[in-house]
């Protein structure tokens, strides 16, 4: 299987870089081929330019799809599995993978006349430094998953799944440190399941 890692964090330093680099060694163990998007690293523009707006809201499919935007649905139209590993900030991913989203779901490629193929699976690896239980208590797991899950995958995948690696931050590094070797072993494991 081919998998795509659309990649979302600005430092090397941070807990995100072990998940994706273990994610990475269940891929190569378990057989999978992939590739990555990292888009810090690849400074991806995140902001739609008036023509892009312009494209989409008036669903125009005859205007014009940048290059950077026509590499990453070549990207996902030749995986078959797409996987993001990113931070969660203010309950949402980081400004750059919100922009992917807003950028490369074109009308024409994620919705309209589609030309986006069905990936077979989309997985979320969510970083979080709130407990799953204070997500859960404050209504903030089911809101991430809804606009996830719900709105930008849809129907573009026969399955999809977000796994929530918790109780990371910084703040409480008894529990991080207590978390940190268990939840590289949840993404190693979740490699193998694709």
């Amino acid at each position: 299987m081919h998998v795509l890692i659309i990649y979302a964090h600005p430092s090397e330093q941070s807990f995100t870089r072990h998940v994706r680099d273990e994610f990475v060694r269940g891929l190569e163990k378990f057989g999978h081929s992939w590739e990555i998007s990292d888009l810090y690293d690849m400074n991806f523009k995140t902001d739609m330019s008036e023509s892009e707006y312009l494209r989409e809201a008036n669903f125009n499919e005859s205007m014009p799809v940048s290059d950077d935007v026509l590499l990453e649905q070549s990207k996902i139209n030749r995986s078959d599995t797409i996987v993001f590993i990113y931070p969660v900030f203010w309950t949402e991913a980081p400004a750059k993978l919100v922009g992917w989203f807003d950028r490369v779901w074109t009308v024409g490629f994620a919705y309209g006349n589609r030309s986006m193929k069905k990936l077979k699976k989309a997985l979320f690896l969510c970083i979080t430094g709130h407990t799953l239980q204070n997500l859960r208590d404050y209504g903030y797991l089911q809101s991430m998953e809804r606009v996830m899950l719900g709105d930008r995958i849809f129907d573009r995948a026969e399955s999809k799944e977000m796994i929530f690696l918790d109780g990371t931050s910084q703040f409480n590094r008894e529990l991080r440190e207590s978390n940190w070797n268990r939840h590289l072993r949840s993404v190693f494991e979740a490699a193998g399941k694709l």
